[in-house]
């Protein structure tokens, strides 16, 4: 079972419910899709990025290049408060969202366009993924 998947389980008090929880937070804590794609550029993950984002193939990145474009933003802040939740290292959470990431943001990301605001459809990534 991976960490994601973890998500999905647990008592009714638990703060992590779903993977949605991990990937809504982040979008959340980065300002929405267009902080989240402009932190990682920044980040050193422009080219990946660019490719989530257009309409042809997604590039692979590991969680440490992940966490290094996240490290000291509020994005990768909830990356350790996840880990903390779930009682993992955040780099189990890096590495599964790795994985993840790159077809969350190719799904929000629709004709190669980033949404401007805030907002972002978590019921897409929900039927997206089949949480």
């Amino acid at each position: 079972m991976s960490i994601l998947d973890s998500l999905t389980g647990g008592n009714a008090g638990d703060a992590a419910k779903s993977p949605l929880e991990l990937i809504g937070g982040l979008l959340s804590r980065a300002g929405g899709v267009q902080g989240l794609v402009n932190t990682l550029q920044q980040g050193g993950l422009g080219e990946a990025v660019r490719s989530w984002v257009s309409t042809g193939v997604n590039q692979a990145v590991n969680g440490q290049q992940l966490g290094q474009a996240l490290a000291g933003t509020d994005a990768g802040q909830h990356i350790e408060e996840m880990a903390q939740k779930l009682g993992v290292d955040p780099s189990q959470v890096l590495n599964e969202l790795s994985q993840a990431l790159p077809q969350a943001i190719d799904h929000v990301t629709p004709n190669g366009q980033v949404p401007s605001g805030s907002g972002f459809d978590l019921g897409g990534l929900a039927a997206k993924f089949g949480f």
